[in-house]
């Protein structure tokens, strides 16, 4: 069989091609020669979107499609010599010529230089895909600091980012780095600062944040803190701050809120009261805006208090034709859509 001359299609049908690739086959296709691979990258914007998963202490990195059902693993080893390896391969990437092992769903590339060549695989997977980054614990990793340096510098998206600050001089220039490109960042989570003295300050803010010792976050942070969802552990709240954050709510603050979550031993069921409550007698409750816009479960343990945040479509508007007349006219209905909360009442 004569081989099939992909590259004299249309370059739409070739872009229609190459959308249709796994992972797996666009990678180890980008790698076949530098035409292929010039080819990909020129249909970047019309490839799949994925989350490249960092883990900076092993050099490892996998990179699946948004519904994770396509995965693909790329392993970063030190090339230590000579290999007699029938099954390595010499490739170019980012130019750089590397011995790289082909498997199922992955590769293991050999670099001389481990930090250049994780860096580089990253650039070249930013020239293939529509990247969006996820980076875990690894904040005690160098290579951690200047990866994440690299990245907010290329401006690209995060799926997840997860940091320790310390205090120390890099950890301070990398966290206004990161602090003035929030906006970049879904789901931000702040391992635990590990100086009392230090206080991070926010310039911007992520989509999601997630403290995991928040003694150090301050009730006008919490109050300026513009987030969907904000998860608070370890926190200094009492429940007189509750109902400063509460009674914010109710009056149309926290536009943004889907999911409040505070931990704190100054959250007590004594005869300070939140909403006019008990922190027992608020479990259950639902409560809902003073312009009766959203409504919010509530949910209370030892020390603790959750938030849930519904917005029911209070107006469904429906367009009427009127065959006799020729026109059209504007009704609306109004309907509640949570018809389990006919039975409570609202604070």
């Amino acid at each position: 069989m004569s081989p099939f001359p992909l590259f004299r299609l249309p370059r739409v049908v070739l872009c229609d091609v190459f959308k249709s690739l796994s992972i797996e086959e666009k990678i180890k296709l980008s790698l076949c020669s530098k035409k292929v691979s010039i080819q990909i990258n020129n249909a970047r914007l019309y490839s799949q979107k994925v989350i490249v998963v960092l883990n900076c202490l092993s050099y490892k990195i996998r990179v699946h499609s948004e519904n994770i059902k396509d995965t693909f693993d790329i392993f970063n080893c030190y090339n230590g010599g000579t290999f007699n390896n029938p099954y390595i391969h010499q490739y170019q990437i980012e130019g750089h010529t590397v011995p790289v092992i082909s498997f199922s769903e992955g590769i293991t590339i050999f670099w001389k230089n481990y930090r250049e060549g994780y860096l580089s695989v990253i650039r070249y997977l930013l020239k293939i895909f529509q990247c969006k980054f996820s980076i875990g614990n690894n904040y005690d990793s160098d290579l951690y600091k200047t990866t994440s340096s690299e990245l907010f510098h290329r401006q690209v998206e995060f799926k997840t980012l997860a940091i320790r600050p310390n205090g120390s001089k890099d950890e301070n220039l990398l966290w206004n780095q990161i602090a003035s490109n929030l906006g970049l960042v879904e789901d931000l989570r702040i391992i635990s600062v590990d100086k009392p003295d230090v206080t991070p300050v926010f310039t911007s803010w992520p989509q999601k944040i997630n403290i995991g010792s928040a003694a150090w976050f301050t009730l006008e942070s919490l109050l300026a803190c513009p987030c969907t969802s904000i998860f608070l552990e370890g926190s200094h709240f009492e429940n007189k701050d509750l109902e400063v954050i509460l009674r914010k709510w109710k009056t149309g603050g926290f536009p943004n809120l889907e999911y409040l979550y505070v931990n704190s031993q100054g959250i007590t069921n004594n005869r300070t009261t939140i909403l006019g409550m008990s922190l027992l007698e608020l479990v259950g409750k639902v409560i809902q805006t003073d312009d009766g816009l959203k409504m919010a479960t509530i949910d209370t343990g030892h020390c603790r208090i959750e938030m849930s945040v519904i917005s029911p479509p209070l107006f469904k508007s429906r367009w009427y034709e009127d065959a006799d007349f020729g026109r059209r006219s504007f009704a609306k209905s109004v309907e509640w859509s949570v018809k389990n909360f006919e039975s409570h009442s609202f604070f």
